[in-house]
């Protein structure tokens, strides 16, 4: 069966076509990546689409969307569109559909992939255990959690709103960061660190602990400023972004009780040798009396290059299977 897959994000929404069978995912197209800045709505978005697409579109679809999964009506964390699911066969021309939290996908994602579309990151090198509960986060322009509970036949998804929990700061300088957040909001979320805008209140609190003033810059600007070494504060930024990152990742595995952690996430993807090379493993661990346990859980990163839109076809596949 073919289907249309959609992610939407914040600042993306990809489209691809997907074919499944027997509640997995058989192909996944070539995505066709979109701004939603520049569409007023996902029903203009599709029809974009479909002209690049140029053959009449499957009468199916997989949207996976990054906000709460509540109701019908859906509105996007990071995002102006509104979605409302009765009106998908209305709107869209999609008699079949499923629709599932961005992170939810992911889980599905980390279900279904196969083990070289994971890269270790820390932890015993082993492979993704077949029962029990795998945690995914992953910082994009939000930060995503999702658990994958798996039994002896089958796994279960469960999407939660994990990146909105408080911060907890570990040291002098995260009491800085915090404390210079809390001039802006009232709580400090991880979700105001560990992400892709997070690297900004970062970088302005590592300037004003050394006197320095420096310009208003843009995370796009930090994070490439940070990648290829031009600036010194915003490489500083960078490893406290990955300590940060996986202190969180730490707590969300105890929380979980996970047997292991996926990181996932564009951003993911493009710190990944920083990452290895970083202090993340360490504050991964740093637990305490719980510090032997979390050395034995393994910590990965998926690989895929399209894990919302592959996640997406799964949870339809085991939707309609």
């Amino acid at each position: 069966m073919q289907l249309v897959s959609v992610d939407i994000g914040g600042t993306h929404a990809r489209f691809a076509i997907a074919e499944v069978e027997d509640g997995r995912v058989v192909s996944l197209g070539e995505p066709v990546t979109l701004k939603t800045a520049e569409h007023a709505s996902l029903q203009t978005a599709w029809q974009h689409f479909a002209s690049i697409h140029g053959t009449p579109l499957p009468k199916a679809a997989a949207l996976s969307v990054a906000s709460p999964i509540t109701g019908d009506i859906i509105r996007l964390t990071n995002n102006p569109w509104v979605i409302r699911p009765s009106l998908i066969p209305e709107r869209l021309g999609a008699d079949v559909y499923t629709v599932i939290n961005d992170f939810g996908a992911v889980g599905h994602a980390v279900a279904q992939l196969p083990a070289d579309d994971f890269e270790h990151l820390c932890g015993p090198d082993t492979l993704l255990p077949a029962q029990g509960v795998t945690t995914v986060c992953g910082p994009g322009t939000g930060l995503g959690v999702a658990q994958v509970f798996k039994t002896a036949d089958r796994y279960h998804v469960l999407a939660t709103e994990g990146g909105h929990v408080d911060y907890a700061p570990l040291d002098g300088i995260e009491d800085a960061l915090v404390k210079r957040l809390r001039r802006q909001f009232t709580r400090v979320s991880t979700e105001r660190i560990c992400s892709g805008p997070g690297i900004i209140a970062i970088y302005e609190t590592l300037a004003e602990l050394e006197g320095r003033a420096v310009p208003s810059r843009d995370d796009k600007t930090i994070w490439t400023e940070a990648l290829d070494g031009t600036d010194s504060i915003a490489l500083a930024a960078l490893d406290r972004f990955c300590l940060s990152l996986g202190a969180v990742a730490g707590d969300l595995a105890l929380a979980h009780g996970a047997k292991a952690v996926v990181i996932a996430g564009g951003l993911g993807l493009r710190i990944k040798d920083k990452l290895i090379r970083s202090g993340f493993d360490q504050r991964f661990v740093a637990k305490g009396r719980f510090q032997t346990l979390m050395a034995g859980i393994p910590v990965k990163l998926i690989t895929h290059p399209q894990p919302g839109l592959f996640g997406a076809a799964a949870a339809f596949a085991q939707d309609h299977a």
